[in-house]
């Protein structure tokens, strides 16, 4: 039940854009192309299983790894939320 300027499932719609904007993100985020044999920042071998596993692959486990630690997560929030929400 939403109330105020918000509609009925308003609550489920945000959850639902929040989940397509994480996946949108993810989705943006993954390698295209060729896996590369050597790691492009350190250039340490690639092992095939790995290139096999991750289609587009560029770096290898140790430089990823650091890669994702430095990442910066955009945002929590739903910047699509109703009116309602916003003035809680």
């Amino acid at each position: 039940m939403a109330g105020g300027w918000a509609k009925d499932g308003a609550v489920q719609d945000q959850i639902d854009a929040s989940v397509e904007d994480a996946v949108a993100r993810a989705k943006s985020s993954m390698y295209k192309g060729e896996s590369a044999e050597f790691c492009v920042e350190c250039d340490a071998h690639i092992p095939e299983r790995r290139r096999v596993a991750v289609p587009g692959v560029q770096l290898c486990i140790n430089c990823q790894t650091e890669m994702e630690k430095e990442a910066k997560v955009e945002s929590s929030f739903n910047r699509r939320g109703s009116k309602d929400s916003q003035l809680r």
